[in-house]
């Protein structure tokens, strides 16, 4: 048993606000005096239970986070969860980064912020992300996260996403393969999958001139980033290579972190090695709070 097991017992709760009339969900785990808010994002075809997989306490990062003194507001992107038959109010990406801006205010109205709000992001979430990150709306910002995000397709998963920007609404048995491999990499009753499963909105399989969009994004993003790219990863290239060809975007970025998980599939947050994984950020969240709050004693130094 670890330290933080007896911890990861933290209430998990789901929490639906409004927005305009249409309903955001979330799950939220919250601490008081947290150091900072975490607010995650999670991928395709899956919703905010990504981040809080039913049975498995060890691998929520809700849990671990809150034991870690964050509080974490695990969002329902647009067209998930309680706002999934909505999509006709976001068609575009622009009406999109709106919603899950004023989810997330809804959301941390009353509750209290710490240093300031880190963005987490899995796969397909990395896209809203970026957008969230690089305009004005969140001036607290201290950091983000990215992770199952690349810039050049795995050679074996690019006839998969073909297949599924014509079907999005199926997770189809070649791009599952892609997601889920290797099989060891999960728990057998968390492979596949299963229990956190989400028909995705379409859309998710219409995003053409994305790449232009990232490169174009990612150069605004003015505070810390670190990726993560898992050592099994076969939906983009990883490796070294798929690192820093990620990272070369990020030109406006005091500091970019690297790291490869060990024996991780795509789905860092549900795999075997979560924990690690989710510590491993967590340590990086730490740094980037503890910076936010020494910049004051910093700029009087260099102003004196």
């Amino acid at each position: 048993m670890t330290s933080l097991e007896p911890e990861l017992t933290t209430a998990v709760r789901r929490q639906v606000v409004d927005v305009h009339g249409v309903p955001a969900s979330a799950l939220v785990a919250e601490v008081s005096r947290p150091q900072a808010v975490i607010v995650a994002l999670h991928g395709g075809a899956t919703t905010s239970a990504y981040f809080d997989h039913p049975g498995h306490p060890r691998l929520s990062l809700l849990r671990t986070a809150a034991a870690a003194g964050f509080t974490v507001v695990a969002l329902d992107r647009p067209g998930y969860g309680s706002s999934a038959g909505h999509e006709d109010l976001m068609r575009t990406a622009e009406q999109r980064t709106d919603f899950a801006h004023e989810a997330v205010d809804a959301l941390l109205k009353e509750r209290e912020r710490g240093l300031g709000v880190f963005l987490w992001a899995h796969s397909a979430g990395s896209e809203l992300t970026l957008r969230m990150a690089s305009g004005p709306r969140l001036g607290d910002l201290l950091g983000l996260e990215l992770a199952g995000m690349g810039r050049v397709h795995h050679p074996r998963a690019v006839r998969a996403m073909e297949e599924w920007r014509r079907d999005p609404t199926r997770t189809r048995p070649s791009l599952r393969h892609a997601l889920w491999h290797p099989q060891q990499a999960y728990a057998p009753d968390v492979h596949g999958g299963q229990r956190i499963g989400s028909p995705s909105p379409a859309y998710e399989g219409h995003r053409e001139g994305w790449q232009e969009d990232f490169a174009r994004l990612s150069a605004r993003v003015a505070v810390p980033v670190h990726i993560t790219l898992a050592e099994h990863e076969q939906v983009w290239v990883n490796g070294p290579e798929g690192l820093s060809n990620l990272a070369s975007m990020f030109t406006g970025s005091p500091r970019v972190v690297l790291h490869e998980q060990a024996g991780a599939g795509h789905n860092t947050s549900v795999g075997r090695t979560a924990l690690a994984y989710h510590l491993r950020v967590l340590a990086f969240v730490e740094e980037c709070a503890i910076g936010v709050q020494a910049l004051p004693t910093e700029r009087g130094r260099r102003d004196g």
